[in-house]
């Protein structure tokens, strides 16, 4: 049975040194990469969350053959270009990633199939992958034109493609770009803003024929990836929520080791850093193709900030717990140029905003962004709406509250921090079951 509510005691400080799951996103694209390297990889760290078991489970089905020598530590048995058809419906649960990288993958290896999710993944728009694959000659149908179950047919003659996307969206490029390993001749993605570059970093390591030149990637298929070991950094999604913990917590201070800080995801790190908080990164080094540091936060005080436009692509993830550094610090933080919120595991601008105000913090909601007035968090009851950032950013916020703050909707947790319970404990925040 799954656990739903828990509670969240109010006050106290934390204090301790933890380690990070492994990054969520490059989990993800290392199954995938070493699924279509031709001949065995092996996978340290990585999450073993719901949604990275979801792309795990879904090249099982497509005949890859995991073999596990710890519960984060595995070989995969890559088959290159030769991916066996699906014969049932592949169902990726709540993860975007997932849905959308393996669309790519699968046009670009002229597989059909039918992929599904949750509740929550049904609500996702697709058409922003559909429509440049589209135009690679794939044929996709979307519910209403926008929305899973993704049919994909049998994608012959796929062309290469020059696509500029319309939207700052990771996901969105790197479906293109598996696509793209596939297809004879040279593909060009290009970006207005950069996003996360996971998907060209770990592509390089595998061998793929890929150019990043500023905002424009260059893909030439064709070429075989070629198996490698990789290491996962800890995830910085994950990190964000024990570094606010830190730095709204009444005294102490927390040190994560081993954190991966790719420049295309550090935005939180400079928001927090210009509202005033104490953030040190020592021991910077480099894991593969990732860059990773330690990472020690303080307690500190804050003040309110414009966020700035360039930094919402970088900091995407971590709105949810930075919102809540908003409500602690004095004066008011302005978010805008952040629609794509919109479009996550739920619509975290309007699900922060009703569940800030619940528990007594001051909202403005415009269809981009929030302005967040700092206040005092009351104890009170709140609805994640199934999304696990929204719930652990509220186990967060209890560090400031009056009293207890209750999480309803929460099981989803499991979906990118499995452990998050034990790490939150360990450090001193006061969280239990219902």
């Amino acid at each position: 049975m799954l656990r739903e509510k828990f509670f969240a005691k109010g006050g106290g400080g934390i204090t301790g040194e933890i380690v990070m799951p492994g990054d969520k996103s490059i989990s993800h694209r290392a199954v995938m990469c070493g699924s279509l390297a031709k001949g065995v990889s092996r996978v340290a760290n990585c999450l073993m969350g719901d949604d990275v078991k979801a792309t795990i489970k879904a090249f099982e089905a497509m005949g890859v053959k995991f073999e596990f020598d710890s519960p984060s530590s595995f070989l995969i048995k890559g088959r290159g270009c030769r991916l066996e058809q699906p014969r049932e419906i592949i169902n990726l649960q709540n993860s975007g990633t997932s849905i959308r990288l393996i669309t790519g993958i699968l046009v670009g290896l002229n597989l059909s199939a039918i992929l599904d999710g949750d509740e929550s993944l049904r609500k996702r728009p697709m058409k922003r992958v559909a429509v440049p694959l589209r135009n690679m000659g794939a044929a996709i149908s979307l519910r209403n034109d926008n929305f899973p179950p993704i049919d994909i047919l049998n994608s012959s003659g796929l062309q290469a493609i020059e696509y500029t996307l319309p939207v700052a969206s990771a996901q969105v490029k790197s479906s293109v770009i598996f696509a793209s390993l596939f297809v004879e001749g040279t593909s060009v993605v290009r970006e207005m803003i950069r996003t996360r570059d996971h998907t060209e970093r770990m592509l390089a390591q595998f061998g793929a024929d890929l150019r990043v030149e500023d905002k424009e990637i260059k893909i030439r298929g064709g070429k075989e990836l070629r198996p490698v070991d990789i290491e996962i950094p800890g995830d910085l999604s994950s990190a964000a929520f024990f570094i606010v913990a830190a730095i709204i917590s009444q005294s102490g201070g927390v040190k994560i080791k081993g954190v991966g800080l790719n420049p295309t995801r550090d935005g939180a790190i400079t928001i927090l850093r210009e509202m005033g908080a104490r953030i040190d990164i020592e021991n910077e080094r480099v894991l593969g193709n990732e860059p990773v540091a330690d990472i020690v936060a303080f307690p500190s005080v804050l003040n309110g900030v414009v966020i700035d436009k360039n930094l919402v692509a970088s900091a995407i993830d971590e709105f949810p717990i930075l919102f809540i550094a908003a409500a602690c610090a004095r004066g008011d933080t302005h978010l805008r140029g952040a629609e794509e919120l919109r479009h996550k595991e739920s619509n975290r601008l309007v699900t922060m905003a009703k569940n800030l105000r619940k528990l007594g913090i001051s909202v403005e909601l415009f269809e981009d962004g929030l302005t967040i007035s700092g206040g005092n968090f009351k104890s009170g009851e709140i609805d994640s709406e199934r999304d696990h950032r929204v719930a652990m950013a509220f186990a967060i916020a209890s560090l400031r509250a009056e009293g207890v703050i209750t999480i309803n909707n929460a099981a989803e947790i499991s979906t990118s921090f499995p452990n998050f319970f034990d790490v939150a404990e360990t450090l001193g925040l006061r969280l239990s079951w219902a």
